[in-house]
């Protein structure tokens, strides 16, 4: 149960409420080490998870899913493993650059990582060429375990709808509004956001498809 701390808490409360109802537990980020879900928050960018599903299995199947071997491995030959993930070459680009950033400022040790605080791994994150602030919020929140919310367009197509922010908010009004009003809670933003994913991609497309969307019963929505 999430906490009432305002009017805006209680709405994203009964939304939260709404969507467990409907959709039950995501168990989402699938991954089963941390190296995996790294590599996976990386690859997923511009395109769907069956394409990185399919780009780490054959990273598993080639015995390479670890971040110290990837790290050894050649950009090029990454860049064919990948392929299935789409921007192939841009995405091992930047998945060398987050290793080269781990193995030079950390010695390759995730453990070293995960004792910097929450703020200062964001900025370090987000000094990676290629890692954006959605990319790093999902290395802080799934790999890292820190509250932090993470921002997609379905968050902000949904949160815009349902009157909870103004249309030209930015990525960090947009994270604020969850954080702010939310409970820090590692597992309430994880089911929250995989909530969340799961709505848009059924019902809040760019077309809306409220009819039977489990936030039918919320007041104030904006369909277009």
């Amino acid at each position: 149960m999430v906490s009432k701390m305002s009017i805006t808490g209680q709405k994203l409360e009964q939304i939260f409420e709404l969507l467990f109802e409907r959709f039950a537990p995501q168990h989402w980020w699938p991954g089963e080490t941390k190296d995996e879900i790294i590599a996976g928050a990386i690859l997923t960018q511009n395109t769907n998870w069956q394409n990185v599903e399919k780009a780490l299995k054959n990273l598993k199947g080639a015995g390479l899913m670890s971040l110290e071997k990837l790290y050894n491995l050649d950009q090029q030959t990454l860049a064919e493993l990948i392929r299935p993930a789409g921007y192939y070459n841009i995405k091992a680009k930047r998945l060398k650059s987050f290793l080269k950033w781990l193995f030079e400022e950390h010695n390759g040790l995730l453990a070293e990582v995960e004792t910097i605080n929450t703020q200062n791994l964001r900025e370090e994150l987000l000094g990676i060429n290629g890692i954006g602030r959605e990319t790093a919020d999902s290395i802080l929140l799934y790999a890292f375990g820190r509250a932090v919310f993470v921002v997609d367009a379905y968050t902000y197509r949904i949160a815009v709808r349902h009157q909870l922010i103004e249309q030209e908010c930015d990525y960090e009004q947009m994270r604020s509004l969850f954080e702010d009003n939310l409970r820090d809670d590692i597992k309430l933003f994880n089911e929250f956001h995989a909530l969340i994913v799961r709505t848009g991609k059924e019902f809040c497309r760019p077309r809306a498809r409220c009819e039977n969307c489990p936030l039918v019963k919320l007041p104030h929505r904006l369909e277009d």
